[in-house]
């Protein structure tokens, strides 16, 4: 008899690997893990990803290529294992995941559609010829660059494709070219980070898109996508040259239903017109009040905690699950999705309310961590640092740890501008003093 698996793409050992492995045994499947080979730092890494999977197939460099996945989808069904999908979260990799998929005969996006739908540019400005967005984009040039700035407008820069916020801020004019030639740069040197941007970083500046910012989880089942979460961003904060998401929650609290409503009504216009029939998307986007318009899409999981803000939200299935759901059984997933994602009214089928925080790490070294006591205990603590660890400048996030709470939503109306204070020091760090060299 044959063994059944699922197959996940990691990035250099991490990439939610515990997190997809715990839900495919849920499911009584194996997981199956084939990974870009970590850094120097983290060799050591895939002896733990082993203690969780079936297998574990490792890349020869720092970044998975289709030939990568056709060789371990070889060795695998050589070896007596019917693979039944692969699934990553891995932005870089969403179109490998989609070309296994379709070698598997599971219903996917297309390549070519993740591709075209991670190109920023095009999005925008597809979106605005067909009046769904207010805001166009223009490909970033020195010559583009000045004219840009002797406009009155806003505008917001950003990679043609990025990630974690990495080189993403408000243009100004003090920004010059030279300043997108370094982000450009960091970006190229950065292992992890630089095969999702791209080789020959280009940029973006988008008219800036002002009001309530939101993210939309959206699971998408032959066309037909569900809203299974909402998550109004309480904070956001400009800091070293990107923009830092610190706390979220769920349902809005600043938004009421009916504009909730039109959010994804919207949505579903915006998927209609990019054609969008399969996935799991992270769709950022800012209401001001009339109507709502896009930041950005994702075609994958949201990070930090939205996965399991939204199993906290409606008492059964995280993120994960869920996206596992429509990969394995669509038809399955059209049910449990109807009944777990938003109405047509804007309204959650639960009462239930999330709130989370992340919190960034400077540059510097890190000396102490601790956790402060708190008048409502989190549900999730990760602390993804230590004392020791070495933070370099960066025009990305970097993750020092995240809480989530999980309450009422009466409870959250009434305790949130408390929990916002009390939490913002909820994770304390102290990093090295470096005393200035003699002479200095």
């Amino acid at each position: 008899m044959l063994a059944d698996g699922v197959l996940i793409l990691s990035h250099c050992g991490y990439s939610f690997v515990e997190d997809l492995a715990t839900a495919i045994g849920r499911r009584r499947l194996r997981a199956h893990v084939l990974s870009s080979r970590p850094l120097p730092e983290h060799a050591n890494r895939l002896d733990a990803v082993r203690a969780l999977a079936g297998s574990v197939h490792a890349g020869d460099a720092h970044v998975l290529s289709i030939a990568d996945v056709d060789r371990t989808l070889d060795a695998l069904q050589a070896s007596g294992v019917r693979v039944l999908a692969c699934i990553s979260v891995w932005e870089g990799y969403r179109a490998l995941m989609a070309h296994a998929n379709a070698r598997l005969g599971v219903a996917d996006l297309a390549p070519a559609l993740v591709q075209s739908l991670r190109d920023k540019l095009h999005v925008r400005n597809t979106l605005h010829a067909d009046g769904l967005s207010r805001r166009r984009a223009y490909a970033l040039t020195p010559d583009m660059l000045g004219q840009l700035q002797a406009r009155a407008s806003e505008y917001f820069v950003k990679p043609v494709q990025g990630i974690a916020s990495y080189g993403a801020f408000r243009l100004t004019r003090e920004t010059t070219w030279a300043t997108l030639d370094a982000i450009a740069r960091q970006a190229q040197a950065d292992t992890v980070y630089a095969s999702v941007i791209g080789e020959g970083v280009r940029f973006i500046a988008e008219e800036y898109v002002s009001g309530t910012e939101c993210s939309f989880e959206v699971l998408v089942v032959d066309g037909s996508p569900y809203v299974v979460a909402i998550h109004e961003k309480c904070e956001l904060t400009e800091a070293n040259g990107t923009v830092l998401e610190d706390s979220c929650t769920s349902p809005p609290v600043s938004i009421a239903a009916l504009h909730c409503a039109q959010g994804i009504a919207w949505l579903r216009s915006v998927f209609t017109r990019l054609a969008i029939d399969w996935g799991c998307f992270h769709v950022e986007a800012r209401f001001d009040g009339t109507r709502w318009d896009l930041i950005e899409i994702n075609p994958r999981v949201g990070g930090s905690l939205i996965s399991p803000s939204v199993k906290a939200l409606n008492g059964e299935a995280n993120l994960l699950d869920l996206w596992l759901h429509v990969l394995l059984d669509a038809d399955g997933a059209h049910a449990s999705l109807s009944r777990l994602a938003y109405t047509g009214e804007g309204e959650t089928p639960s009462p239930n309310a999330t709130f989370f925080r992340v919190y960034f790490a400077s540059p510097g070294r890190i000396e102490e961590i601790r956790l402060n006591a708190l008048p409502r205990a989190p549900v999730v603590t990760q602390v993804l640092l230590e004392a020791g660890d070495e933070v370099d400048p960066a025009s990305r996030e970097v993750f020092l740890g995240q809480l989530l709470w999980s309450m009422t939503r009466a409870e959250r109306d009434a305790e949130l501008d408390a929990l916002l204070a009390a939490s913002a020091d909820a994770i304390a760090v102290r990093y090295r003093v470096t005393e200035p060299a003699l002479g200095v």
